[in-house]
C-alpha cells in the first residue's frame, strides 16, 4: 500500500464509508441521489453503487489495483453524473438547482478524473489519451470551475434558503448568502482562465470546508438535523474532501498563472 497524498487517503477512505452507509440503509447514499422512485431494480442498483463505492476506495488504497479502481470509478461517476444528474438539466434547464445538483456530482467527478488520470496506465494512454496525464488532470480542474460557478449562482437564486444556515452568532446573515456566492463564482473564473487556478481551487476548498464545519457540523453534534440536512451534510463533507483531491492536482504550479507548458499531474506512484 502507497498513498500519494493525505487528500488521495482521505477520499478513499471516504468512499469506503459512503458505501458501506449504502449496504445498511439498503437504499441510495447521498451522493448517489437522484435516481426516480419508478426506476426498474431500483433497490438493486443501490447496491450496486454501494459496492463500487467500496471497492474503488480500497482499491485505489492498493497500489496495484489503483488504476484500475480509478478508472471504474471514474467512468461511473462520468455515466452518473450525465444520465442521472444531467437528465434533471435536461428536464429544466432553467432550474438553477439542476445544475447545483449536478455540479455536486462534479466535483466527485472531477476528483476521480484527478486520480484516473494521474494513475493511468500505458493501456489508458493509448485508448484514452485525452483523458488521462496532464491533458485529463486540466479537463478534471476545469469541470471543478464549472462546478463552483453553479455553486456560486445557487446562493443568488436561492438565497432565502442559504441565509437560515448562516450560524446565528455570526452578523449580517444576508450579506455571507452574497459574500460566499461570489468568492464561488470569482473562483470557477480563476480556474476556468488559468489566473491565481491554484489559490482559487485552494480557497476554494477551504470555503466548502468551512460550509462543512460551520454550518453542518453543530447541526449534526446538537442532533437537531433532518433526514434532509443529514443529506446536505454527508454530500457537503464528500465534496469537500473531493476539492481537495482536485486542489493538490496543483501542486507543482505557479500561484498566480497555470502554465501548461510546464504542468505535471500529481505524481502518483505507479
Amino acid at each position: 500500500m502507497r498513498i500519494a497524498s493525505a487528500s488521495h487517503a482521505v477520499f478513499s477512505a471516504t468512499l469506503i464509508v459512503i458505501g458501506v452507509m449504502g449496504l445498511i440503509n439498503g437504499n441510495f447514499a447521498a451522493i448517489w441521489n437522484g435516481v426516480p422512485s419508478g426506476f426498474p431494480a431500483r433497490e438493486a442498483l443501490a447496491y450496486v453503487c454501494a459496492s463500487i463505492s467500496i471497492a474503488s476506495g480500497v482499491g485505489l488504497l492498493w497500489q496495484r489495483a489503483a488504476p484500475t479502481a480509478a478508472r471504474v470509478l471514474f467512468g461511473y461517476l462520468l455515466l452518473w453524473m450525465l444520465l442521472v444528474k444531467g437528465r434533471y438539466i435536461v428536464l429544466a434547464p432553467m432550474v438553477e438547482g439542476s445544475y447545483q445538483s449536478c455540479g455536486e456530482t462534479a466535483v466527485i467527478v472531477a476528483a476521480a478524473w484527478v486520480l484516473y488520470a494521474s494513475f493511468a496506465t500505458s493501456w489508458d494512454r493509448r485508448a484514452f489519451a485525452f483523458a488521462v496525464g496532464d491533458r485529463g488532470v486540466h479537463l478534471a480542474q476545469w469541470l471543478y470551475g464549472l462546478s463552483l460557478i453553479a455553486f456560486g449562482l445557487s446562493h443568488f437564486v436561492y438565497v432565502e434558503l442559504t441565509t437560515p444556515l448562516v450560524p446565528a452568532w455570526l452578523p449580517w446573515h444576508g450579506a455571507w448568502a452574497y459574500i460566499t456566492g461570489s468568492a464561488f463564482l470569482a473562483a470557477g473564473v480563476a480556474i476556468l482562465s488559468g489566473i491565481y487556478a491554484r489559490l482559487a481551487a485552494t480557497l476554494s476548498m477551504l470555503q466548502l470546508a468551512l460550509f462543512t464545519l460551520v454550518v453542518w457540523v453543530p447541526m449534526v453534534a446538537a442532533g437537531h438535523i433532518s433526514a434532509a440536512h443529514w443529506v446536505e451534510f454527508v454530500v457537503s463533507f464528500v465534496v469537500t474532501v473531493a476539492a481537495w483531491v482536485v486542489a493538490d492536482s496543483y501542486r507543482g504550479t505557479s500561484v498566480m498563472r497555470d502554465d501548461r507548458t510546464t504542468f505535471r499531474a500529481i505524481p502518483l506512484s505507479r
